[in-house]
């Protein structure tokens, strides 16, 4: 059922990368100005949605000067505004959640850049450029895209790029699937009511339940180690089973902070800097929940738990 979405959304985001110049945008991204965040965000909700792959390509456009606000800002698009991730997210969740995810990751974006400008450690993310030169040869790309869109051999690279980017992806897909089912037919309800307070609504004020659960939620994320295209069917089974809307949006936005990414972080720019981008992360998750969870109750529009997994995908 959810197939086509992931042929569609790789298919769109493969002729994006194969005829957008990456040289030509990321020219303008060398500064933390609202321009360079703006042109990060619109680049990476064209790319890929894997994050891994997120996360190849902002070490790329730090390797060509991108400033880290903007580095930040394209791994959180690409893995938050994507048209794929879109799509699964209004099959398995319905149009409030698609909504929040794009509102919230717009408002995520900001909220990070604002972060990183207040708290910026110079030296430690100079160093981190510095290594990411000397462990890469600078490759420009730069390419007529009038030409390459008419050439056989440019539609023959989309299809390259659609294959690459299904092989980066379809084993978490394969095991958020897997998880979620598992989850969906052995967890029961009291082991979510436990750790994100559902049913305690009588009994704790609603900011503090909403305020707990986006806080819970990144942990929970970390400790599935799913990305951004496999925990949409795990985050399907938290709303059936009554997490609130700031827990989920809480667990969507924490894709980036799994354990192996981290690391992979840590691999391209040190460990100093890959728990400062976490930490960076975690905050600006947390805050964007609770600022989505205000304005949606303010709006009248806080969707409420009720879809199910087997409603939109079956486990046998």
């Amino acid at each position: 059922k959810a197939g086509w979405a992931f042929v569609l959304g790789y298919s769109v985001s493969g002729m994006i990368q194969a005829f957008v110049p990456k040289a030509r945008l990321t020219r303008h991204m060398g500064g933390a100005n609202p321009r360079s965040v703006t042109l990060a965000t619109l680049f990476g909700a064209a790319s890929s949605s894997c994050s891994f792959a997120a996360l190849a390509a902002a070490r790329s456009l730090v390797l060509k000067g991108a400033h880290f606000v903007a580095a930040v800002a394209f791994m959180f698009a690409s893995t938050n505004l994507v048209i794929e991730l879109g799509i699964l997210i209004f099959m398995f969740l319905g149009w409030q959640y698609l909504a929040a995810e794009i509102v919230g990751g717009i408002i995520l974006i900001a909220v990070s850049s604002i972060l990183i400008r207040l708290t910026y450690p110079r030296s430690w993310l100079e160093a981190a450029r510095g290594k990411v030169e000397a462990e890469s040869e600078a490759e420009e790309e730069d390419f007529d895209w009038k030409e390459r869109i008419t050439s056989r051999s440019g539609w023959h690279m989309v299809g390259h790029k659609f294959v690459n980017d299904w092989k980066m992806v379809w084993e978490e897909i394969t095991i958020g699937f897997t998880i979620a089912g598992f989850m969906a037919v052995f967890v029961p309800a009291a082991f979510w009511a436990a750790i994100f307070l559902t049913g305690q609504a009588d009994v704790l004020p609603g900011w503090l339940i909403a305020l707990e659960n986006a806080l819970v939620a990144p942990f929970v994320a970390a400790a599935t180690f799913i990305g951004s295209m496999g925990n949409i069917p795990l985050a399907t089974v938290l709303n059936a089973n009554g997490v609130v809307f700031a827990g989920i949006m809480g667990f969507i936005y924490s894709d980036l902070m799994v354990p192996p990414l981290v690391a992979i972080n840590a691999r391209y720019y040190g460990w100093r800097v890959a728990l400062y981008i976490a930490g960076i992360m975690f905050v600006s998750i947390v805050l964007t929940a609770l600022i989505l969870n205000g304005l949606f109750e303010i709006l009248g529009i806080v969707p409420e738990s009720a879809r199910k997994v087997e409603d939109v995908a079956q486990f046998k």
